[in-house]
């Protein structure tokens, strides 16, 4: 797909989590496009605090055998900053909407405890995805830089969209961070924020079919005043 061709509106509107991949990598040609082009994403006083690290091949596998092998051995999860608050209230419901969308698509009952847990696995298993990226910043920075951080990885993920790249933006991948510095050689001085697994989507992956829509405009925007 030429990214020219894409409009922002359809990139907005395509881009979607893909939990599949094929077994094929994308070029080095088409990966330093899409990464310059996330390069654009705003950032205050133009600081650009990200930092990515991209695992391919056999760093990619290393760390897909490493990852893997902590979470089925139960080994705790030590990442650089605390999880998220369990969300509640209307929260909690779209949390569990978007849940049962993909475990329905999966053919995952909700009391299926074996299944669940082969569904979690999937995220470490980086869902075949033939790249990972892992998103990280100076430990010193605080909540103001991770925003802008937040903003450069929007950016990528409506890259990779406008070059036909399918991606997952994963929590889960800040969980083993020592690992991840060991492994992509990163200073100890950056935390990992988040991973991104990507590259092409495998339509035939049955968790791929889900689809999710959006609250109404009117649930989350307030116009104030006027002309």
């Amino acid at each position: 797909m030429n990214a020219d061709s894409l409009s922002l509106y359809h990139a907005m509107t395509e881009r979607r989590s893909v939990r599949g991949f094929l077994d094929k990598p994308v070029s080095q040609s088409e990966l330093e496009a899409i990464f310059s082009l996330a390069q654009h994403a705003p950032s205050n006083c133009n600081i650009q605090p990200w930092q990515v690290w991209v695992a391919s091949g056999e760093t990619r596998n290393a760390l897909r055998e490493r990852l893997v092998d902590k979470v089925s051995r139960g080994v705790p999860f030590a990442p650089d900053y605390e999880s998220l608050p369990r969300f509640q209230g209307i929260y909690r419901d779209r949390q569990v909407d978007c849940a049962m969308a993909l475990y329905g698509n999966m053919g995952i009952a909700r009391e299926d405890r074996e299944g669940r847990r082969r569904a979690e696995l999937r995220n470490f298993e980086l869902f075949d995805a033939p790249h990972v990226a892992f998103i990280g910043m100076e430990r010193d920075f605080g909540v103001t830089v991770a925003l802008d951080v937040g903003m450069y990885v929007q950016s990528l993920l409506l890259a990779m969209t406008a070059h036909g790249v399918g991606a997952c933006a994963q929590g889960s991948m800040r969980y083993y961070p020592d690992d991840v510095r060991e492994l992509l050689g990163i200073p100890d001085s950056t935390a990992i924020v988040l991973g991104i697994s990507f590259g092409y989507e495998n339509a035939e992956v049955a968790a791929n079919r889900t689809r999710v829509g959006r609250v109404p405009l009117g649930d989350s925007v307030r116009f104030c005043g006027g002309a």
